[in-house]
């Protein structure tokens, strides 16, 4: 469980495919130990289990289920990927609750930068789009966010200095694509009230 406030990033510095995955390797200053392996880290905002650490070198280990429902079928070398340990219980959830499970992939349409913020356009799946609510919480990469504006394509977001300076938003461009994860909350609800008709 985590609750989309970045601190960390790391960069991507080896890709190493197998027959029915990939093992990513990042390198971060996240302060991790050999008694970490096996600890859930959000990279991107995907739930990974770590499964060694070298050198400030992080491995994890992506199913074909993972890589076909996220981002990460498209993944670099270099690319800059957003990341944050699980949170402990007793605390405080800054962000809203997001559990490292991607709902789809988005496109940015268009980033204006507006006074100081920027604005994001970002493109979406027809069938995730009837998740979309004003105002609601919504995690794109891990960061938690909040939708300002439903569109006929998806959604657009204000992102501050301090967000952008901090994410790995201020490294991307118009077509570049994100993770998406829509608030689980509303999510069970439309689910309850769609299954009760």
């Amino acid at each position: 469980m985590f609750n989309g406030i970045i601190f960390n990033k790391g960069s991507i510095t080896k890709i190493l495919k197998r027959p029915k995955g990939i093992n990513i390797f990042i390198k971060s200053d996240l302060t991790l130990s050999m008694r970490d392996i096996g600890v859930s880290i959000a990279c991107d905002g995907v739930c990974l289990t770590l499964i060694s650490i070298k050198n400030k070198v992080m491995e994890f280990y992506l199913s074909d289920e993972t890589i076909n429902r996220s981002k990460f079928s498209y993944i670099k070398l270099k690319d800059k990927i957003n990341l944050e340990l699980p949170i402990k219980y007793g605390q405080k959830i800054s962000g809203h609750i997001c559990q490292g499970h991607v709902d789809t992939i988005g496109k940015i349409l268009s980033i204006k930068k507006i006074d100081k913020s920027y604005l994001f356009d970002f493109q979406i799946s027809k069938k995730e789009r009837k998740n979309i609510i004003e105002k609601a919480s919504i995690s794109i990469n891990g960061i938690s966010l909040t939708i300002s504006k439903v569109t006929g394509k998806g959604f657009q977001i204000w992102i501050i200095p301090h967000t952008y300076k901090l994410t790995n938003l201020s490294s991307l461009k118009k077509g570049s694509l994100v993770n998406v994860e829509i608030d689980i909350l509303s999510k069970y609800v439309r689910n309850y009230f769609y299954e009760k008709k």
